[in-house]
């Protein structure tokens, strides 16, 4: 058997979110599915991580394994395996890696993007979140840089999660503006299911007056959800960056 790393990016209006589930279509489910056509034999992709429905990515890596005992050099090209796949899956590049290399264990860094515009754009239906008032970016970014100073995040987890903790060290959290609108960027060792999209709506609170910079302190200090703000539309989430400090690939 011989362990291979995928890359790739898609847009996710049309998923449920990366993976497989039962009476839902996902990214996971026809990615397996061209890969086991392209290679004919059942092919299984772990990957770097969930995603939920309606979110994009415009980095995102997968592992698998293959029998390479009947391997030809055309079974990995890439340009096959996309004509196999939707117009909003594409696959980057399929490289050989060592046989302990995992996308989700070995990652050490992950980044996603938060897109929000404020005029109504076609092109961007379905690829942010549409709002009529500008909050306030200065107020938004004081209470992004208390985040930072924490590291257990359970008041933005999703309930009856089952991971061992709750904590992740976050290396940035910003919001900039950007030519159609506003966007925030974070930076994390780790994310918890629905962190990044209540920690958005948690500032947008900020953003809107309802609550002020240091009231996020107390909302993290809680670590109860009920405390947060409510979680914002799937439709403006990116994940941007996977990074890896080797990818053990094979030489």
């Amino acid at each position: 058997m011989q362990r291979y790393f995928i890359e790739l990016s898609y847009a996710g209006t049309n998923y449920h979110g990366w993976q497989i589930q039962p009476n839902a279509i996902t990214v996971q489910e026809l990615l397996n599915k061209a890969l086991s056509t392209l290679l004919r034999q059942p092919v299984e992709t772990i990957g770097c991580g969930r995603t939920d429905t309606g979110v994009h990515a415009t980095q995102y890596f997968a592992h698998f394994d293959m029998n390479i005992m009947d391997h030809r050099p055309w079974t990995m090209d890439k340009k096959r395996l996309n004509a196999l796949l939707p117009y909003d899956i594409a696959v980057k590049r399929i490289f050989e890696v060592h046989p302990d290399a995992h996308s989700r264990f070995d990652a050490v860094k992950r980044s996603y993007e938060y897109h929000i515009h404020f005029h109504k754009d076609p092109f961007l239906h379905n690829r942010s979140w549409l709002l009529r008032d500008m909050p306030n970016l200065q107020l938004m970014n004081q209470a992004a840089a208390m985040i930072m100073q924490y590291s257990d995040f359970s008041s933005f987890s999703k309930s009856n999660t089952q991971v061992k903790t709750n904590n992740c060290k976050i290396v940035n959290a910003e919001w900039q503006q950007t030519s159609t609108g506003i966007v925030f960027k974070i930076s994390a060792d780790r994310f918890l299911r629905n962190m990044v999209r209540a920690i958005v709506g948690t500032l947008m609170m900020v953003g809107r007056k309802e609550i002020g910079p240091e009231d996020v302190r107390t909302i993290i200090e809680s670590k109860k959800r009920s405390n947060a703000g409510t979680s914002v539309p799937a439709c403006g989430l990116y994940l941007t960056e996977v990074v890896y400090e080797t990818l053990n690939t094979k030489s």
